[in-house]
Protein backbone atom coordinates (compact mmCIF):
# COMPACT_ATOMS: atom_id res chain seq x y z
CA UNK A 1 0.00 0.00 0.00
CA UNK A 2 2.89 2.26 0.66
CA UNK A 3 4.31 2.27 -2.55
CA UNK A 4 2.72 4.49 -5.04
CA UNK A 5 -0.35 5.77 -3.08
CA UNK A 6 0.53 9.33 -2.04
CA UNK A 7 0.61 10.15 2.10
CA UNK A 8 -1.71 12.67 1.70
CA UNK A 9 -4.95 11.18 0.86
CA UNK A 10 -8.37 10.62 2.23
CA UNK A 11 -9.45 7.39 3.00
CA UNK A 12 -13.10 6.78 3.62
CA UNK A 13 -14.72 4.33 6.07
CA UNK A 14 -18.01 3.90 7.65
CA UNK A 15 -16.92 4.54 11.33
CA UNK A 16 -18.66 3.34 14.23
CA UNK A 17 -21.13 5.89 14.51
CA UNK A 18 -22.77 5.80 11.14
CA UNK A 19 -23.51 1.74 11.86
CA UNK A 20 -26.80 3.20 13.46
CA UNK A 21 -27.96 3.68 10.22
CA UNK A 22 -27.06 -0.40 9.68
CA UNK A 23 -28.72 -0.90 13.03
CA UNK A 24 -32.40 0.42 11.52
CA UNK A 25 -31.97 -1.53 8.50
CA UNK A 26 -30.99 -5.06 10.41
CA UNK A 27 -31.78 -7.39 12.78
CA UNK A 28 -29.49 -6.99 15.27
CA UNK A 29 -30.59 -8.81 18.37
CA UNK A 30 -28.67 -6.76 21.04
CA UNK A 31 -30.14 -5.08 23.80
CA UNK A 32 -27.53 -2.83 24.15
CA UNK A 33 -26.39 -1.21 20.20
CA UNK A 34 -23.32 0.77 22.34
CA UNK A 35 -21.51 -2.55 23.30
CA UNK A 36 -22.07 -3.37 19.88
CA UNK A 37 -20.65 0.05 18.47
CA UNK A 38 -17.60 -0.04 20.75
CA UNK A 39 -16.67 -3.25 18.78
CA UNK A 40 -17.36 -1.82 15.36
CA UNK A 41 -15.14 1.05 16.57
CA UNK A 42 -12.29 -1.29 18.03
CA UNK A 43 -12.56 -2.69 14.56
CA UNK A 44 -11.84 0.00 12.55
CA UNK A 45 -9.38 1.06 14.76
CA UNK A 46 -7.59 -1.46 13.90
CA UNK A 47 -7.77 -0.40 9.96
CA UNK A 48 -7.17 3.03 10.70
CA UNK A 49 -3.15 1.89 12.93
CA UNK A 50 -2.71 -0.09 9.51
CA UNK A 51 -3.17 3.24 7.29
CA UNK A 52 -0.74 4.98 9.59
CA UNK A 53 1.61 2.41 9.26
CA UNK A 54 1.64 2.25 5.60
CA UNK A 55 2.41 6.53 5.60
CA UNK A 56 -0.74 7.38 5.23
CA UNK A 57 -0.92 11.00 7.40
CA UNK A 58 -4.60 11.85 6.63
CA UNK A 59 -7.90 9.54 6.78
CA UNK A 60 -11.21 10.51 6.64
CA UNK A 61 -12.83 8.38 9.46
CA UNK A 62 -16.72 9.05 7.17
CA UNK A 63 -19.27 9.24 8.28
CA UNK A 64 -20.20 10.40 11.89
CA UNK A 65 -24.29 9.94 11.86
CA UNK A 66 -24.83 11.73 15.36
CA UNK A 67 -28.19 12.93 14.04
CA UNK A 68 -29.62 10.11 12.12
CA UNK A 69 -29.35 7.85 15.22
CA UNK A 70 -30.54 11.05 17.73
CA UNK A 71 -33.41 9.20 19.90
CA UNK A 72 -36.74 10.71 19.95
CA UNK A 73 -37.05 11.13 23.31
CA UNK A 74 -35.07 14.30 24.65
CA UNK A 75 -34.31 12.62 28.07
CA UNK A 76 -32.11 9.77 25.93
CA UNK A 77 -30.12 11.89 24.03
CA UNK A 78 -27.25 12.48 26.46
CA UNK A 79 -26.40 9.48 26.82
CA UNK A 80 -26.60 8.14 23.11
CA UNK A 81 -24.31 11.56 22.57
CA UNK A 82 -21.70 10.51 24.74
CA UNK A 83 -21.28 6.91 23.82
CA UNK A 84 -21.94 7.53 20.09
CA UNK A 85 -18.81 10.23 20.43
CA UNK A 86 -16.89 7.57 22.55
CA UNK A 87 -17.19 5.27 19.36
CA UNK A 88 -15.58 7.73 17.21
CA UNK A 89 -12.88 8.66 19.49
CA UNK A 90 -11.92 5.02 20.20
CA UNK A 91 -11.04 4.52 16.06
CA UNK A 92 -8.48 6.76 16.09
CA UNK A 93 -7.14 7.05 19.91
CA UNK A 94 -4.37 5.71 19.06
CA UNK A 95 -3.10 7.62 15.79
CA UNK A 96 0.26 9.78 16.28
CA UNK A 97 -0.15 13.32 16.75
CA UNK A 98 1.00 13.84 13.21
CA UNK A 99 -1.63 12.03 11.45
CA UNK A 100 -4.72 14.64 10.59
CA UNK A 101 -8.17 12.93 11.37
CA UNK A 102 -11.19 14.44 9.21
CA UNK A 103 -14.78 13.51 9.37
CA UNK A 104 -17.82 14.10 7.28
CA UNK A 105 -21.25 14.96 7.82
CA UNK A 106 -23.95 14.69 5.37
CA UNK A 107 -27.00 17.40 5.58
CA UNK A 108 -27.06 16.87 9.18
CA UNK A 109 -28.64 20.29 10.98
CA UNK A 110 -26.32 19.84 14.06
CA UNK A 111 -26.07 23.11 15.34
CA UNK A 112 -27.91 21.86 18.23
CA UNK A 113 -25.09 18.95 18.92
CA UNK A 114 -22.05 21.50 18.18
CA UNK A 115 -21.14 20.15 22.02
CA UNK A 116 -20.71 16.74 21.30
CA UNK A 117 -19.13 17.37 17.64
CA UNK A 118 -16.29 19.28 19.42
CA UNK A 119 -15.94 16.26 22.00
CA UNK A 120 -15.14 14.19 18.83
CA UNK A 121 -12.12 15.63 18.76
CA UNK A 122 -11.59 14.94 14.94
CA UNK A 123 -8.85 17.71 13.50
CA UNK A 124 -11.26 18.66 10.79
CA UNK A 125 -15.01 18.01 9.94
CA UNK A 126 -16.46 19.19 6.36
CA UNK A 127 -20.01 19.67 6.12
CA UNK A 128 -22.27 19.73 3.29
CA UNK A 129 -23.34 23.53 3.49
CA UNK A 130 -23.81 24.94 -0.42
CA UNK A 131 -27.06 24.38 -0.18
CA UNK A 132 -27.65 25.92 3.00
CA UNK A 133 -26.56 29.64 2.12
CA UNK A 134 -24.13 29.41 5.56
CA UNK A 135 -27.15 28.52 7.19
CA UNK A 136 -25.41 25.69 9.35
CA UNK A 137 -22.62 28.14 10.12
CA UNK A 138 -24.91 30.37 12.16
CA UNK A 139 -23.99 28.52 15.40
CA UNK A 140 -19.94 30.00 14.51
CA UNK A 141 -22.29 33.30 14.30
CA UNK A 142 -23.70 32.84 18.00
CA UNK A 143 -20.38 32.44 19.92
CA UNK A 144 -19.30 29.17 19.56
CA UNK A 145 -15.87 28.42 19.74
CA UNK A 146 -14.58 25.65 17.07
CA UNK A 147 -10.53 25.17 17.85
CA UNK A 148 -10.55 22.50 14.88
CA UNK A 149 -10.78 22.46 11.02
CA UNK A 150 -14.20 23.22 8.98
CA UNK A 151 -14.77 22.83 5.48
CA UNK A 152 -18.27 23.99 4.85
CA UNK A 153 -18.90 22.79 0.56
CA UNK A 154 -18.53 25.39 -1.47
CA UNK A 155 -20.15 24.07 -4.41
CA UNK A 156 -23.08 21.37 -4.74
CA UNK A 157 -21.95 18.21 -6.36
CA UNK A 158 -25.25 17.12 -6.71
CA UNK A 159 -25.43 19.55 -10.23
CA UNK A 160 -23.41 19.45 -13.39
CA UNK A 161 -23.11 23.10 -13.29
CA UNK A 162 -19.25 24.02 -13.04
CA UNK A 163 -19.08 27.05 -10.97
CA UNK A 164 -17.04 29.90 -11.71
CA UNK A 165 -13.89 31.07 -9.91
CA UNK A 166 -16.16 34.58 -8.86
CA UNK A 167 -18.86 32.37 -7.62
CA UNK A 168 -16.67 29.71 -5.26
CA UNK A 169 -14.68 33.32 -4.45
CA UNK A 170 -18.10 34.96 -2.97
CA UNK A 171 -19.04 31.93 -0.84
CA UNK A 172 -15.40 31.66 0.66
CA UNK A 173 -16.02 35.20 1.53
CA UNK A 174 -19.28 34.59 3.22
CA UNK A 175 -17.65 31.81 4.99
CA UNK A 176 -15.23 34.01 6.26
CA UNK A 177 -17.49 36.36 7.95
CA UNK A 178 -18.66 33.58 10.25
CA UNK A 179 -15.47 31.69 10.11
CA UNK A 180 -11.85 32.20 11.87
CA UNK A 181 -9.31 31.95 8.40
CA UNK A 182 -6.97 29.60 10.52
CA UNK A 183 -9.75 26.90 10.86
CA UNK A 184 -11.47 27.59 7.27
CA UNK A 185 -10.53 24.84 4.50
CA UNK A 186 -11.94 25.15 0.85
CA UNK A 187 -13.71 21.45 -0.52
CA UNK A 188 -16.98 20.81 -2.43
CA UNK A 189 -20.14 19.99 -0.81
CA UNK A 190 -18.89 15.84 -1.07
CA UNK A 191 -17.46 12.84 -3.35
CA UNK A 192 -17.42 13.61 -6.68
CA UNK A 193 -18.68 9.98 -7.81
CA UNK A 194 -22.08 11.73 -9.28
CA UNK A 195 -20.04 13.81 -11.41
CA UNK A 196 -18.35 13.37 -14.81
CA UNK A 197 -14.76 13.76 -15.34
CA UNK A 198 -15.38 16.91 -17.44
CA UNK A 199 -17.29 19.12 -15.18
CA UNK A 200 -14.69 17.41 -12.03
CA UNK A 201 -11.65 18.88 -13.32
CA UNK A 202 -12.74 22.43 -14.16
CA UNK A 203 -15.01 22.44 -10.75
CA UNK A 204 -11.84 21.67 -8.91
CA UNK A 205 -9.47 24.45 -11.17
CA UNK A 206 -12.01 26.75 -10.14
CA UNK A 207 -12.46 25.63 -6.92
CA UNK A 208 -8.36 25.69 -5.98
CA UNK A 209 -8.23 29.17 -8.54
CA UNK A 210 -10.61 30.89 -5.88
CA UNK A 211 -8.92 29.51 -2.90
CA UNK A 212 -4.99 31.39 -4.27
CA UNK A 213 -7.25 34.61 -5.04
CA UNK A 214 -8.44 35.00 -1.03
CA UNK A 215 -4.96 33.97 0.22
CA UNK A 216 -3.55 36.59 -1.64
CA UNK A 217 -6.16 39.26 -0.91
CA UNK A 218 -5.68 37.99 2.66
CA UNK A 219 -2.26 38.10 2.21
CA UNK A 220 -2.24 41.81 1.28
CA UNK A 221 -4.79 43.52 3.73
CA UNK A 222 -2.38 42.35 6.41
Amino acid sequence: MSRGMNHFIFVVYSNAVAILILFALSFIIHSEISETCYHIALAIKVEVEDLERAGITVIQIDEAALREGLPLRMSEQASYLEWAVHSFRITNCSVEDTTQIHTHMCYSNFNDIIHSIINMNADVITIKNSRSDEKRLSVFREGVKYGAGIGPGVYDIHSPMIPSIEEIADRINKMLAVLETDILWVNPDCGLKTRKYTEVKPALSNMVAAAKLLCTQLASAK
